[in-house]
């Protein structure tokens, strides 16, 4: 009866788990440290040497070699061995093949290669070197899965393969990303870490900067470091694309992809973003690679699109820019372990430094028996006739062997080399040779005995052959080394471009593109702006660039921001969205009084704050600069009070308030003291009884500009400047219109120059836009003229000049 054993399943499933997870880490998905490779990629490669397959005979069925392989190695499946092989016959994938391939083999458009029985392979020339001297006792054997031979547990690679073609591998529990980098850059790391093994990472990345991709690219600088010094970290690879013209249309030209990229894939994104919108401004696509251009994708775009902002969603939107993420992952001693830059190269070093030694042990041995045999025979040479004679007197092959080891103190290797020696070696020129020959074996030995012992030659060994490795196969960089911007964000793929803005009474706000307003002559009917509730009515209207800060400030005193961009965009006639909508942090009764566009707030110059009871307040824009989605105080306000108009002064500038009433004060910037954010501020100008501040008017000290003003009825004109006399902070002001039931009240006084533009609304939501050079130039006291036919029952609520540049 069979004994039965009671096991713990919970022990015994561990114990099995942990013994498969070890075969997979180290029998399969993980590389050596050594040579680089995993263990199907060395069985093949020693399966090829053992088929003859060398870089100088002609190609074998792949079939043949998977076959070899699967028979003696690797009885894992043909189709695992079978695609190992492959990936080291592209280009695409491997920085330096290690397998000549030859047929259909697969393409970077992620074609897969043809059936193993179609295609032909053998080695590279750099594969033999990674194989070199492997007959000479330099590298462990072991037996195979069967015990039917035997098996290298390592090659002994002159070429630092795991960082020169890289690795990717998933293990239980751990993978493997290892970046392929140049050969020239890796051999010259390691010629300088010999010289001076305590070299910093900063100094051998100077030899060795970064990785290098086979399918090229730029790769950002940042993280290299990281990778370099800790074995992990991420790596942003960028596709390499120009912009050319033709026709006056502009196209991209992508000529180089990220690593691990699949071409096919890049194009049906690109072409899955313009159909989504994310790349509106694409025309045509078109992959025009071919064998001498292995990637050539022509983007072409519309008329009128920007190409740096196409090229910009290209990166954020698709594979044109990708993330590596290094993980430097080895089996180091039967172990994995992540592993520094350093580190790597340096167990490289060890590896070559060991399969040196045993080379040169194997050929010092073998140089050492051919000498002790020619030694042997020179003697023999020497006492010929006694040799022959003590021959033929033997009786037997072993008679004779006995007989000339005792008569000349000879060795049983040295007596047997006699016994079979031809008579040609009689001849004195043979002599001659045998003499020469035992002569270089004299120099060879102490050559290889001074490698052996002393550590300086051992090193310049390895040196020697690190340099014709490097001279032999090291080829210009592929990818380029750059500082790439940081993560490419919004507004990298938002055009620069200039907006309408647009705010209706009942908080309804929306940005339009500025051309959507036609052009009209003074006095036109102007056009819609808006579909507008009878109770709601347009505001505000300005113009900024889509990359601006909005400031939004409220009658309350605060202030809210946000980009020009993140502000919905709308047709021209429609609503728009609420302005609680962006702004979650705005109170009960709390409206905006004033609106801003600002490039940034590093800029020199403050804001200046004017208030319906005629307060005046300056505030260095910095001091704006943290505004939180809950809003910021911009300035204080008394009981009953209302902010209503912001604008940014600079020093030497005059600051022009104008009320309802037509009057208006021109006083320095200078008088008013810069203050902090949260105060009050000083008079700015006396109102009358019923009077307010409608508008304020920023101008420089002198020079030739006008003031603009239009009423509620439409009627505008142009003044100069120098007609309002510069008084001191704190008066009643000047006539600056005629107020009568005709004009209505004063709605806005603007600063202009002549060459802007104008746009007006009114109440009922009409805009129009005209020039301002149409609009007469007339005296303060003047009316004005016509600049809008406003119907009966609307009137104008507001005004705004649109600079020159602006309106194109």
């Amino acid at each position: 009866m069979t004994n039965v054993l009671p096991v713990d399943i919970t022990n015994e499933v561990k114990t099995n788990f942990i013994n498969y997870a070890m075969s997979v880490i180290v029998d399969r998905a993980l590389p050596d440290v050594r040579d680089g490779l995993k263990p199907v990629q060395r069985r093949i490669l020693y399966a090829m040497l053992q088929e003859g397959l060398a870089s100088n005979h002609k190609h074998a069925k792949s079939a043949a070699t998977v076959g070899e392989v699967m028979k003696h190695y690797h009885p894992h499946g043909d189709s695992a061995i079978y695609d190992a092989m492959v990936r080291l016959a592209q280009w695409w994938n491997v920085r330096y093949p290690l397998v000549d391939g030859q047929g259909n083999f697969g393409s970077i458009d992620g074609d897969p290669p043809a059936a193993m029985r179609y295609t032909e392979a053998r080695m590279t020339k750099i594969a033999e070197e990674v194989l070199a001297d492997i007959e000479k006792d330099t590298v462990d054997l072991k037996p195979n899965y069967d015990d039917t031979t035997q098996e290298p547990t390592v090659l002994p690679s002159a070429v630092p393969n795991l960082l020169v073609n890289g690795a990717t591998g998933i293990a239980v529990g751990m993978s493997t990303n290892i970046p392929p980098h140049n050969l020239g850059e890796i051999a010259s790391g390691l010629l300088a870490l010999i010289d001076n093994p305590h070299l910093t990472l900063d100094e051998l990345m100077t030899y060795v900067p970064g990785p290098d991709f086979p399918t090229g690219g730029r790769v950002g600088k940042a993280g290299i470091r990281e990778a370099y010094a800790t074995g992990h970290s991420s790596l942003r690879v960028r596709g390499k694309a120009r912009i050319e013209e033709r026709n006056g249309r502009h196209q991209i030209i992508i000529s180089e992809i990220p690593y691990q990229v699949n071409k096919t894939s890049l194009i049906t994104t690109i072409a899955a973003m313009f159909k989504s919108g994310k790349i509106p401004d694409i025309s045509n696509l078109r992959d025009e690679s071919d064998r001498k251009e292995p990637v050539r994708i022509v983007v072409e775009l519309k008329r009128g699109a920007i190409p740096t902002l196409v090229l910009n969603q290209l990166y954020k939107y698709t594979q044109l820019q990708s993330t590596f993420t290094v993980i430097n992952l080895a089996i180091v001693k039967g172990e994995p372990r992540v592993l520094p830059l350093k580190d790597t190269m340096q167990l490289f070093l060890d590896h070559r430094a060991d399969v040196v030694t045993r080379r040169t042990q194997y050929e010092l041995d073998k140089a050492e028996a051919r000498a002790h045999i020619l030694e042997g025979v020179l003697k023999a040479l020497d006492h010929i006739d006694e040799v022959i004679a003590l021959i033929r007197r033997s009786r037997t092959t072993a008679e004779a062997k006995d007989g000339l080891m005792a008569r000349f103190e000879l060795s049983d290797a040295q007596a047997a080399a006699i016994l079979d020696m031809r008579l040609q070696r009689l001849t004195g020129l043979e002599r001659e040779k045998i003499v020469a020959e035992l002569a270089e074996l004299g120099i060879l030995i102490e050559r290889l005995r001074g490698i052996l012992g002393d550590t300086r030659k051992l090193w310049n060994e390895i040196k020697k052959e690190i340099r014709q490795v490097r001279d032999k196969y090291a080829d210009e960089r592929r990818s380029t080394i750059t500082v790439l911007d940081d993560d490419i964000n919004k507004e990298d793929l938002i055009a620069v471009e200039d907006m309408v803005i647009t705010m209706t009474r009942a908080g309804y706000l929306k940005r339009t593109r500025l051309d959507a307003y036609r052009e009209q002559k003074r006095g036109g009917r102007g056009a819609n702006g808006g579909k507008l509730r009878e109770e709601d009515v347009s505001v505000r209207v300005m113009v900024g660039s889509t990359h601006d800060y909005l400031l939004f400030f409220t009658d309350q005193g605060r202030v809210f921001h946000e980009k020009i961009y993140d502000i919905p965009e709308a047709a021209r006639d429609a609503k728009g969205t609420h302005i609680r909508n962006l702004f979650k942090g705005l109170r009960d009764g709390e409206n905006i009084a004033s609106v801003l566009a600002i490039k940034d707030f590093d800029q020199e110059g403050c804001f200046v704050f004017a208030t319906k009871r005629g307060i005046i307040k300056k505030t260095s824009i910095a001091e704006y600069s943290n505004i939180t989605s809950a809003g910021l105080i911009a300035l204080n306000l008394v009981e009953g009070d209302e902010l209503i108009s912001v604008g940014i002064v600079r020093d030497g500038e005059h600051i022009v308030l104008a009320t309802a009433d037509g009057q208006a004060l021109r006083f320095e910037a200078g008088d008013v003291r810069d203050t902090g954010r949260a105060t009050q501020g000083v008079i700015g100008i006396r109102l009358r009884d019923a009077d307010k501040v409608v508008s304020m008017a920023l101008a420089p000290a002198d020079g030739d500009t006008e003031l603009l003003a239009v009423s509620e009825c439409g009627l505008g004109k142009r003044t100069p400047i120098s007609d309002y006399p510069a008084k001191g902070r704190g008066g009643q002001g000047v006539i600056t219109l005629a107020v009568t039931e005709k004009t209505g009240c004063l709605v806005t006084l603007g600063l202009v120059r002549g060459d802007e533009e104008l746009m007006v609304l009114t109440e009922k939501g009409t805009v129009i836009r005209t020039h301002v050079e149409d609009i007469r130039v007339t005296g303060r006291n003047a009316q004005g003229v016509k600049v809008i036919n406003v119907s009966e029952g609307d009137k104008v609520i507001s005004a705004f000049p649109i600079k020159k540049e602006e309106a194109l």
